[in-house]
Formats: C-alpha cells, sequence, structure tokens
C-alpha cells in the first residue's frame, strides 16, 4: 500500500539562459561561422529556455569563472577536480530537497530508510553518510545507493521504495536523487558532447513514500514495469574517463523510442487492466524535445497531456535523474480527481524504458 506523500525539488545555485550558455559554447569549442550557426539552431529549438549549474561559468558575466577554462587550449579539469566540485555540492541541494519533502510531514530522526540516487559523482563514505550527519538521522537506518543507472533511476527508487513498504508497515522512506551533470563538459567538439551540452543540467528531487499517507495530494503507487530495447545500447551510455563522465548520446535514440514505445505501454497497463484511454497524465521524462514530440504523436496525446514535461524541460533542461521526479510533483500539484492515474516513463543507458503507475488516492 506505498503512498507517494510529498515531493520537493532543489535547483542549482545559478542560472543560466540557453542563448547565455549557446555564447559560451561557440566560444569554449571554438567553431567557425557555419558551425556556430548549426549549433545556434540546435541550441533556439531545443525547447529549453534556463538550466541550473553548480557551477557559475556558463554565464554570460566572465569575472566569476570557478572552473571551467576560458581558453579551449588550456587543461580542462581532471576528474580528481570534478568529483571534488561534486562532493561540496551534491549533499546541501540534497538536503534543502530532502527537508522541504519532509517539512509538516515527519521529522529527520523518524526517517527510517534512506535511498540516495545519482551517477554523476560517487565517493565513500558518500552522499548518503554525509546526509545522515548533516541532518542527524539515526545511525541505525537503513541506507542504499543507485549509481549509474541515467534518467530512470529514479523510477528504479520508487520500485525499491514500494518493496521497503510493502514488507515493513511503519517504514518512512525518504528517496532523494540529485545530479551535478554540467560539472562534466568536456572540451572536444563532438557529436555527443554538444548534444550533452545542449541539454543537461544540475538539480535535485526527493520523494517521501510511506504506509500510512492521509495527505490530500497523496498518490498510490501501483505497479512498474521496465523494457530494454538492446539495439540502442550503443546509442545511450554513460562512461567513467580521466577527463569526467563520457556521455555518449545518440540522435537515433527518438527513433528507437518510436518503436517500442507502444508496445511497452500496452504492456504495463495490461498488468492492471487498463488502457491508453485509462490514462488523464502523463509523466514523460523530457529527455529533449524530440523525445516529447515522438511520445506525443505516437501516443496521439494532447499538449495538455505533454505539458507537464514540457515545461519543465523549458525552465530545467534535462537534469537526469530527478527529472522524472520535477515532472510528477508538477503533476501532483495539478488538479486531480480521485482514482485518477498517472503513467510515468523514463529512459537510460540499455536503452532501459523504465515506468510506473500510481493514481490519486
Amino acid at each position: 500500500m506505498a503512498d507517494i506523500v510529498s515531493i520537493a525539488t532543489a535547483s542549482a545555485p545559478f542560472a543560466h539562459k540557453q542563448e547565455d550558455i549557446l555564447q559560451y559554447m561557440q566560444k569554449a569549442y571554438q567553431l567557425d561561422a557555419d558551425e556556430k550557426r548549426k549549433l545556434a539552431f540546435l541550441y533556439h529549438h531545443s525547447g529549453i529556455e534556463t538550466r541550473h549549474s553548480a557551477i557559475p561559468d556558463y554565464g554570460v558575466a566572465k569575472t566569476n569563472w570557478q572552473f571551467l577554462p576560458q581558453n579551449n587550449q588550456d587543461a580542462f579539469p581532471s576528474i580528481d577536480l570534478r568529483m571534488d566540485l561534486y562532493k561540496k555540492n551534491a549533499a546541501p541541494i540534497s538536503i534543502e530537497a530532502i527537508q522541504k519533502c519532509i517539512d509538516s510531514h515527519i521529522r529527520p530522526e523518524q526517517i527510517t530508510h534512506l535511498i540516495t540516487i545519482s551517477c554523476t559523482g560517487m565517493s565513500a563514505p558518500g552522499l548518503d553518510l554525509e546526509i545522515m550527519e548533516a541532518m542527524q538521522l539515526s545511525p541505525m537506518i537503513f541506507r542504499t545507493s543507485i549509481n549509474f543507472m541515467g534518467c530512470y533511476a529514479a523510477i528504479h527508487g520508487l520500485k525499491l521504495a514500494k518493496f521497503i513498504c510493502d514488507s515493513e508497515p511503519n517504514a518512512q522512506v525518504v528517496l532523494v536523487a540529485t545530479e551535478l551533470c554540467t560539472l562534466h563538459f568536456q572540451k572536444e567538439y563532438t557529436l555527443e558532447n554538444a548534444s550533452s551540452s545542449l541539454l543537461f543540467a544540475d538539480g535535485s528531487a526527493a520523494v517521501l513514500i510511506n504506509n500510512k499517507s492521509h495527505h490530500p495530494k497523496a498518490l498510490h503507487i501501483e505497479g512498474f514495469h521496465s523494457q530494454v530495447a538492446f539495439q540502442g545500447k550503443k546509442d545511450m551510455a554513460w562512461e567513467i574517463s580521466s577527463k569526467g563522465f563520457l556521455m555518449t548520446l545518440s540522435s537515433y535514440i527518438p527513433q528507437i523510442i518510436k518503436e517500442d514505445i507502444e508496445l511497452l505501454i500496452k504492456s504495463a497497463l495490461k498488468k492492471k487492466g487498463l488502457t491508453h484511454n485509462d490514462i488523464p497524465f502523463w509523466c514523460i521524462h523530457p529527455g529533449g524535445k524530440k523525445i516529447v514530440d515522438v511520445i506525443e504523436q505516437k501516443l496521439s496525446l494532447t499538449k495538455e497531456q505533454t505539458k507537464y514535461a514540457r515545461k519543465i524541460l523549458a525552465e530545467n533542461g534535462n537534469m537526469s535523474s530527478p527529472t522524472i521526479l520535477f515532472v510528477l510533483k508538477e503533476i501532483m500539484d495539478a488538479p486531480i480527481k480521485t482514482n485518477e492515474h498517472i503513467f510515468g516513463i523514463a529512459f537510460g543507458p540499455g536503452l532501459t524504458m523504465e515506468t510506473f503507475l500510481c493514481k490519486k488516492k
């Protein structure tokens, strides 16, 4: 009987306009006039207006640079420096999201289970222990971490939270997904690096899940379904190198999703005896504008049904794992009627397609 009680989000401290980031990228990549026009076209059709970062470097003002060199000829930060900056920034933004999430619901010491999610930084002791110490959580708390699953990881985290609640009636599970994608900018101008610099941003989202909610906005978790399209395993990948984390993001991904999305959703809904027409709310991970466009077209969704995903994409970009929770929060805050269903879907390396189904209590 696991319920999503509350979702809260936290943005990284520096908000950058997409147009300002474009100017930085054109200079950083040392593009000629023709390539500048091509990159500008992609940025202007990205559906993104603003992205947040843990560092100020991507803004127009070049007086407060802290991390990236202003000259492409200079050495870019090593993996050591990137992880150091991750360690300084990931815990504060995570704690902000958690505190907002549990406020008026439970006290920090009442948290029984902590799930941390990230694919943009790792260390030991890690983010989970840093949160525990800073928030003075119980030293006996159950904790686990989900790493390197990418954009669909938050759904996997919700799945784990439901398993916990199903086995422990008094569980108070907090899940926090935190990503600092902008720390991993790469100076080589490749299609994959250009796509990453176009889309990704930083952010955090926290969720409180338990079995005892009477909150008017609570959502009951009904189930999950996942599928891997192995033909796309080389089209979306995330690897560690001495230069940072390297993202492979092929332009073929929307086509793979287009080919598999109908069967995936039909199979997921069949488990609960539902059809596409039984779903008024669609919680789509906005991995990019083309992905949202393809899903809208293939499923014959309305602009009203995809507006939540498009809003988050416009205001935040793709933050990897927290993004789907940002979208779900928008839907939770919308006027949903009792027993109306929400279908969620996100994509990640593999190519993995992960879904969830919930409904308003």
